[in-house]
């Protein structure tokens, strides 16, 4: 489930050629690549506010929603904390944080333990004092909560839960950073495959990585016909998407 860089990078070399227009370096391919996948991947959760406000409809494979959600599950990862306590997601690719799961360990009254996966209610740093002064409202352990900033994260139960094996993050890590990589054979540049780093989005993407990217092309080599054209395109696409 990857977009291969060097079919992006040569549809873009083609289009460039044929029409004339100049051409893109292995450098400026890069820095435009990665900057078109974070605005396809930000675009994902905007898009998702978005359509979760209107009806859905039962055809497989046109739902926008579920494709979408598609989309956004390559990105899906399981962590667990590395620090007691004040709890911290152990990976610099975090971009959003999922869920937050409590593994709840009880004893029956024979000696059998069982561990249940409890989601953990997140809510605000002030709300939690008043939650928390309520015995009708406060965390238990088979209604956990947690707390997050930027400095960690805290969970409760029956008490402030501090064992980092009875807790389990899900987020959204970051697209990986794309990269074509060549060799120089005879003064020409050729693509080194294993080297080079694909695209991590949805092969769905790949026209829309085209567009994007040769829309910022169209800036760097100053046509602006070439930018309008592709952000044409580009707005169609969308059109098409949200109609």
């Amino acid at each position: 489930m990857a977009v291969s860089v060097d079919t992006v990078y040569q549809r873009v070399l083609a289009i460039l050629n044929k029409e004339q227009r100049g051409y893109v370096t292995p450098q400026e391919f890069n820095l435009f690549a990665n900057q078109a996948q974070k605005d396809l991947f930000e675009q994902y959760f905007y898009d998702i506010n978005q359509f979760g406000r209107v009806p859905g409809n039962d055809t497989e494979y046109s739902d926008m929603l579920t494709l979408l959600n598609e989309k956004i599950n390559i990105f899906e990862a399981t962590a667990q904390p590395t620090r007691p306590g004040l709890f911290f997601v152990p990976s610099a690719d975090q971009y959003r944080l999922g869920t937050v799961i409590y593994k709840n360990t009880t004893t029956n009254s024979f000696g059998v333990s069982t561990t249940e996966n409890i989601e953990a209610e997140r809510i605000n740093a002030n709300e939690f004092l008043y939650i928390n002064a309520s015995p009708l409202t406060k965390p238990k352990n088979i209604r956990p909560a947690f707390v997050s900033n930027s400095n960690g994260i805290r969970v409760y139960g029956d008490s402030e839960i501090t064992d980092v094996t009875e807790v389990e993050f899900n987020y959204i890590k970051k697209p990986v950073k794309v990269e074509w990589k060549y060799q120089m054979v005879f003064g020409e540049a050729l693509y080194d495959s294993t080297e080079s780093v694909n695209f991590e989005l949805h092969p769905s993407e790949e026209t829309e990585l085209v567009i994007k990217i040769l829309e910022l092309a169209g800036l760097l080599i100053k046509d602006i016909n070439l930018y309008q054209v592709m952000n044409q395109e580009e707005q169609e696409t969308i059109q098409q998407e949200k109609a």
